[in-house]
């Protein structure tokens, strides 16, 4: 069986946030189908390792939007928000 149907590409979006002693990246997955609803949607918070780039999960959501809740965050509390990842990662 074939579908005939397309979907448009996942969209990826990517934003780094540096810090002091490491930097935080929010990365927001969005796949629509053709008709432009929603089937999926990912936004993951990592902290990344200045020495190495490695990238440690800190925080995931599936509620749309929720990336632009977490660089909001960051943004509203600047180095607050960073202590408070840095106390529990």
């Amino acid at each position: 069986m074939k579908s005939d149907t397309k979907g448009a590409p996942m969209q990826v979006n990517t934003t780094t946030i540096p810090g002091l002693t490491f930097a935080i990246q929010i990365e927001e997955v969005n796949y629509r189908d053709s008709l432009g609803r929603l089937i999926c949607y990912l936004a993951s918070l990592y902290r990344l390792d200045p020495k190495t780039q490695a990238r440690h999960l800190v925080r995931r959501s599936r509620i749309p939007g929720a990336a632009a809740a977490m660089k909001h965050e960051f943004q509203r509390d600047g180095i607050q928000a960073f202590r408070r990842l840095e106390a529990t990662a």
